[in-house]
């Protein structure tokens, strides 16, 4: 339970996870400063928050512009009686075409939203958390810091950039003991955004199953602001074999994850090249869901075949070591 009167910042909040964490959230007394780009979008998921019995402020942000999110900082300590209590980042975008026939401009938004944008949250909200003395940072980060994915390479350098932005000001915030940043990530969730990125492929995209309700992150959002000593969550188990797989054997993993891309593009119907949502949003609706858990895509042992071969082989190893004991 949210105590009354906490102040919580959600960027990326007019659909999916944002949106489901900001629900989540809602409860009498509790204040949602909802951000993203799109005020109607923000309009009705502040309307769904305030039937629980939270306050709320809608404040259209684009996070790649700093100057902007002063601002949101600036009006979500107004709302809160000159203080912020949690800060959530969580505004991301992904581009997915081979590297080199994605423009250049593409890579450069993709990396804006997903690295940049959780900088300028966390450089807006910090002077607050520090005259406080207190605060938390949440950053929604993903399995693809740990995995990297091909046909993404800006999504994952934009990951693989958060965990280093978030291990080094959680070494430099150290002296302030009541000031604390936990890193969520995520297996691959059921949001609309598969649909809203932009896809250079020429082959229409599928989240890969298996997909998570976006409520489960909420929810682990929920226990990382209630939990005084976390700093790292994972959702989902996808996540978690990924962490191990690619720290232990790299270039395995590495081997089988373009295997399966390889296997869904050469299986794939034919889509129009769309640059989504990168430059603008304009999706029509701002659903928590993007339907793909009831949808076909990439099947289920397909998707797994990567994490069944990670741990075979881990297991292996594993048994060879302790025969040699």
């Amino acid at each position: 339970m949210i105590p009354r009167h906490t102040t919580i910042v959600i960027t990326g909040a007019s659909s999916g996870i944002g949106r489901a964490t900001a629900e989540l959230l809602a409860a009498p007394g509790v204040k949602l400063v909802l951000a993203a780009r799109r005020r109607s979008a923000l309009d009705a998921v502040a309307s769904e928050c305030r039937r629980f019995g939270a306050l709320t402020r809608v404040v259209p942000t684009d996070v790649t512009d700093a100057e902007a999110v002063r601002d949101l900082a600036e009006a979500a300590a107004s709302f809160g009686n000159g203080e912020i209590d949690v800060w959530i980042n969580n505004a991301g975008i992904g581009a997915v075409g081979e590297f080199d026939r994605t423009p250049v401009t593409a890579h450069d938004q993709v990396v804006q939203v997903n690295l940049l944008g959780y900088l300028h949250g966390a450089h807006a909200v910090l002077p607050y958390f520090k005259q406080q003395g207190t605060g938390i940072l949440i950053n929604v980060v993903s399995f693809g810091a740990w995995s990297p994915a091909p046909y993404a390479v800006s999504y994952s350098a934009s990951k693989y950039g958060l965990r280093g932005y978030s291990e080094a000001l959680r070494a430099e915030l150290s002296r302030y003991t009541g000031i604390r940043i936990c890193d969520v990530f995520p297996s691959v969730i059921d949001t609309p955004g598969f649909a809203h990125g932009a896809n250079y492929t020429g082959k229409k995209l599928k989240a890969p199953k298996p997909v998570y309700d976006p409520r489960r992150v909420a929810s682990a959002i929920a226990r990382a602001i209630a939990d005084p000593t976390c700093t790292r969550m994972t959702v989902g188990s996808v996540a978690t074999a990924a962490r191990f797989a690619n720290g232990l054997l790299p270039a395995l993993t590495r081997r089988i994850t373009s295997a399966l891309f390889e296997y869904y593009f050469g299986r794939a119907a034919p889509a129009p090249i769309t640059y989504g949502t990168l430059f603008a949003s304009t999706a029509p609706d701002s659903p928590i869901d993007g339907g793909w858990r009831a949808a076909g895509g990439m099947s289920r042992t397909a998707a797994a075949v990567g994490v069944v071969a990670v741990v075979g082989v881990l297991g292996a190893l594993w048994y060879a070591q302790r025969q040699d004991d």
